[in-house]
């Protein structure tokens, strides 16, 4: 009866901990602990019963495993896990975890995990094997019988018993279940929307570069958390003064991101398209489709369609389904520089090679999408600002800061100086392109500069925004007027306001909006209407 009643808490304890990723609400009962030990020492010693408890053992493994994952994925994405969505990017989660501890401490620590969670499959079922025979029959079935009857309690609503390890695989199925009619429904929309496979040229901006630089991680938490609105509203104003005093004009506002934390190219995605795209699946059946994008309206209006991505290393098929005509990234944008961990050349060098190889050998107008990456994490070194843009070259200036700063391993023990570097990461983005807009920029150009996604909850906290900011600059106000326009034929991008920070009381709208809003404000050559408002930008 002792050791019935000393398996029984340790198992009882085991399927809650199942629950943990639901904090702070977990019940004091699992129906399946008492149903469980019962039928084990209902059972006699056998080779059966070991093989059972083995069985039973595995299962737990395997839960405690997506327990431990569903908690990774909250802190790191900022929602649960979803194994139908998670299975299609697991490649791309061994490709971070290389990249940032390198192969020997990624295998390390798979192998760590792996005898961890082996061994607590095999201690479970050696408990369980030594309950066999060892409760009289009569005790044995009146605690399956009342373990039978906790099943009941289990489903009422905050209920102080549960069926944790049932719930569990329970909401897996379910999960699958929505995910998969969300995502056909999804095929079916854009199968009937109307606008498929009709891309609008935009003769707003015939004569006009087109450049949105995605920058990691820039979200609104940039400015309405305390730990980071002091370094980044500094360098928003530094930002702002920089840019009146090149000449250039410049509005910000927030829009919405379908995700946090990781997944950039679904921020992206749903930008180009109009569409929402928040899974994976969604972003395979958006790519497997007809529909347009901005990349089509920008090629119908002759613009050179170009992809600069220097955090992709190895072959790209989702660009070429875009439909970019050129797309570069990491190995084919001549850095001779060293990496510095996940990031595989600083945001410096790739302003000044786009610069200096794509754009300015470009005869025509171009619609860019320059992916920026110096602000991904680990946000481990910060590197300084080259003041002598010429000196960049080809990247061996970098050299001197090879190894330099501690490890991520080293860093990510303490959240505070994480979230320190995230904010340090961040203003060396803004820093770095602030100055490629002031020496670059000119009034036949319009460069948006927008965060991907907020920063994961470990550095934001739970429910934070989803927000991202984003900076519109130019040397034609007319470009800019459009952002700003109100009322009922405006069009305008609600938030949007003058100047280098955006309105912190006001959600922006979706990142979907952004192709509806570029076809309505800038089908037609541009009008002077408004010009006057955003020429009001106080010069410093």
């Amino acid at each position: 009866m002792k050791r019935f009643a000393l398996t029984l808490l340790l198992f009882n304890a085991l399927l809650l901990a199942l629950l943990l990723p639901r904090y702070p609400w977990i019940p004091w009962i699992a129906a399946e602990a008492l149903i469980v030990c019962a039928m084990f020492s209902l059972l006699s010693p056998s080779v059966f019963t070991r093989v059972l408890a083995s069985v039973v053992g595995t299962l737990y493994a395997v839960l405690a495993l997506f327990t431990l994952s569903d908690l990774l994925v909250r802190q790191s994405l900022g929602r649960g896990l979803n194994l139908y969505l998670e299975l299609g990017v697991v490649g791309s989660v061994v490709d971070l975890m290389l990249s940032n501890l390198g192969t020997g401490l990624s295998l390390l620590i798979l192998l760590a995990l792996l005898l961890a969670f082996c061994g607590l499959a095999l201690w479970i079922s050696k408990l369980l094997s030594h309950l066999a025979g060892g409760l009289h029959s009569g005790f044995g079935k009146a605690a399956l019988a009342t373990g039978v009857m906790l099943v009941a309690v289990s489903f009422t609503p905050q209920s102080v018993v549960s069926l944790s390890a049932a719930q569990l695989t329970s909401n897996q199925i379910l999960l699958a279940i929505d995910t998969r009619r969300s995502t056909a429904e999804f095929s079916q929309s854009l199968a009937n929307d109307p606008a498929a496979g009709e891309p609008v040229a935009l003769a707003g901006l015939a004569n006009t570069d087109v450049i949105f630089g995605f920058i990691e991680s820039y979200g609104i938490s940039s400015l309405t958390d305390d730990r980071f609105t002091d370094l980044i509203g500094s360098r928003l104003d530094k930002m702002e003064a920089a840019v009146s005093a090149a000449g250039l004009y410049m509005v910000s506002g927030r829009l919405g991101s379908p995700v946090q934390g990781g997944q950039s190219w679904l921020a992206h995605a749903t930008m180009l398209s109009g569409q929402w795209i928040d899974t994976q699946l969604d972003y395979e059946i958006l790519l497997a489709s007809d529909y347009p994008t901005l990349i089509d309206d920008m090629a119908l209006t002759g613009h050179d369609t170009i992809a600069v991505m220097p955090a992709i290393t190895q072959d790209w098929p989702e660009g070429q389904a875009f439909g970019y005509n050129r797309i570069y990234q990491s190995t084919t944008m001549d850095y001779q520089g060293p990496p510095f961990n996940w990031v595989t050349m600083p945001d410096q060098y790739t302003w000044s090679w786009f610069q200096r190889s794509v754009r300015e050998q470009t005869v025509g107008p171009m619609f860019a999408e320059v992916a920026l990456i110096s602000s991904h994490a680990p946000w481990v070194p910060i590197l300084p600002v080259l003041d002598d843009w010429d000196s960049v070259g080809d990247g061996t200036a970098f050299k001197q800061w090879e190894g330099a700063g501690e490890t991520p391993a080293s860093l990510w023990r303490e959240p505070e100086r994480v979230r320190e570097h995230f904010a340090l990461a961040i203003d060396y983005a803004l820093n770095v392109a602030t100055g490629y807009a002031t020496r670059h920029v000119d009034e036949n150009t319009l460069l948006v500069l927008l965060g991907d996604h907020q920063p994961a909850p470990l550095v934001t906290g739970e429910g934070a925004s989803r927000d991202v900011i984003v900076h519109v600059i130019s040397g034609n106000p007319e470009l800019l007027a459009p952002f700003l326009a109100t009322g009922s034929n405006g069009g305008g991008l609600p938030s949007f306001q003058l100047g280098a920070k955006p309105d912190v009381n006001q959600e922006g709208p979706s990142m979907a909006s952004v192709r509806p809003f570029m076809l309505k404000a800038f089908r037609r050559a541009p009008l002077s209407t408004e010009v006057a408002s955003v020429k009001g930008v106080e010069q410093p």
